[in-house]
């Protein structure tokens, strides 16, 4: 005997984020706070302090705090792509 599957209900969480208007900023929120983990779990496994990754990437402390800020969206790809460097990765972005 066969169990019945249960037929979905609802939309995907996607498409409730899509039809709210907000799945662009959600998605891009979440890309950064991936990234700044990244970021977080590599300056521990290098032994690189705050200051150190600063320093490596030629900015200020503050500006690093910024970066690492996961709420803060106003850093750019260029201050991504120089930590990365920093900490001895590539930042790599695709279109899906």
């Amino acid at each position: 005997m066969r169990k019945k599957r249960k037929a979905r209900i609802g939309s995907s969480f996607d498409e409730f984020l899509k039809e709210e208007g907000i799945y662009e900023e959600v998605t891009a929120r979440a890309i950064k706070r991936v990234i700044v983990r990244q970021l977080d779990e590599l300056m521990r496994s290098k032994g690189l302090t705050k200051s150190a990754l600063a320093k490596r990437m030629d900015t200020s402390r503050a500006q690093l705090d910024r970066l690492l800020d996961p709420e803060n969206e106003s850093v750019t790809l260029g201050t991504l792509a120089r930590a990365a460097q920093a900490v001895g990765r590539q930042l790599r972005f695709e279109l899906i």
